[in-house]
């Protein structure tokens, strides 16, 4: 698969005379930089705070910036509340983004997602188990993610198994294979649920995906897999755009496409299921992100994976501000914000595939 990561110098034959290198370094900068504005505006966007509510405090820009590079009274709020907080949405974002971009690929299919596989249902089933058992409350706060993260590997790596035949990945069972198993998962929570309805207010956020949990801990453990799942995606960007042209083409440029698939499908997952585990389900943004990304920096994978991965982060930012902050002193989960974008969204993908068909 080597071969095919060789870098043209330009794009579409010679017709766009800006070098292919540096279209994307610009892209990747512009976005770069919107990350981290992003970032820092929500830093001071919130119910304390000089832009938002005011509820239950307003505090001047200079009272938040002294917050922020200084020592006050507000310090710790904006370093071990506020800042893990739009740290922990920019990694989920990027998390899920990166690994619908692969999904789509993998699957050649523009309405993947990564929790067609299951992840989310598989995920919500072991913090459900866990809740139910008492061990998020017992025990560590990391043991419901720890639960969330296994249940939701193992839903991933059976829909795998049974969407393949003699270790051949065929895609279409394995998006029917996704479909039945989150079915059955979804039911098996709505099961656990019933017996839990006395703990039933620890999971509704996490059912709906919420940033509550955020700390430094989970920022620091969840960046290694997030930033090692991004760099071999991108890695493998050139062989994502031979897969796209068909598998036995692909072959012919060199790519081993059954490898290619379960290695970008092991990846993806545990991207998902990663983010899954301390946020609980937080849907769409594997699928809106690539789509937008791809409309502003074409198909090419070694410039739409970081550009949907820094996407994935400002999108997924701005939800959860807007989450915390359009009904306050209340807070939403950020599940809804995204899934009031991607719901329309999904359907228009819908109709534009099915008018496609009608051709």
């Amino acid at each position: 698969m080597g071969n095919l990561r060789g870098s043209g110098k330009t794009e579409d034959d010679g017709q766009n005379a800006v070098p292919l290198r540096a279209r994307r370094l610009l892209i990747i900068c512009i976005l770069g930089a919107a990350l981290a504005v992003s970032a820092f505006v929500a830093l001071l966007v919130g119910t304390l705070g000089p832009i938002g509510p005011g509820v239950p405090e307003r505090i001047s820009f200079s009272e938040a910036f002294k917050a922020i590079f200084g020592t006050s009274s507000y310090h710790w709020v904006f370093w071990n509340i506020r800042l893990p907080r739009v740290l922990l949405a920019g990694l989920v974002g990027a998390a899920l983004a990166c690994s619908g971009t692969a999904m789509q690929a993998v699957f050649r299919n523009s309405m993947a997602d990564p929790f067609v596989i299951g992840v989310s249902s598989g995920g919500a089933l072991g913090a459900a188990f866990a809740v139910l058992l008492g061990l998020g409350t017992a025990m560590s706060i990391f043991v419901r993610p720890t639960f969330a993260f296994m249940s939701a590997t193992i839903a991933a790596f059976s829909v795998y198994l049974l969407g393949s035949v003699r270790g051949k990945v065929y895609v279409d069972s394995l998006l029917l294979s996704g479909v039945a198993v989150a079915a059955f998962l979804g039911a098996m929570v709505s099961f656990l649920i019933y017996f839990a309805r006395q703990v039933y207010s620890q999971l509704i956020f996490w059912l709906l995906g919420s940033l509550t949990l955020a700390s430094w801990d989970i920022v620091e453990i969840l960046a290694i897999p997030v930033l090692a799942g991004v760099v071999v995606i991108f890695l493998y960007g050139r062989d994502l755009d031979a897969l796209l042209l068909g598998e036995e083409t692909a072959h012919n440029l060199g790519a081993n496409p059954e490898l290619l698939k379960k290695m970008m499908l092991f990846v993806s997952a545990l991207l998902a299921a990663a983010a899954v585990a301390f946020t609980g389900i937080i849907g769409f943004v594997g699928l809106i992100i690539p789509h937008i990304s791809r409309l502003i920096v074409g198909s090419n994978h070694r410039t739409l994976v970081p550009a949907a991965t820094l996407s994935g982060a400002i999108f997924l930012i701005w939800a959860d501000t807007l989450a915390r902050t359009v009904i306050a002193p209340v807070e939403l989960p950020v599940g809804i914000i995204t899934a009031l974008c991607g719901g329309p969204f999904f359907l228009y993908l819908l109709r534009k595939n099915s008018k496609g068909r009608d051709r």
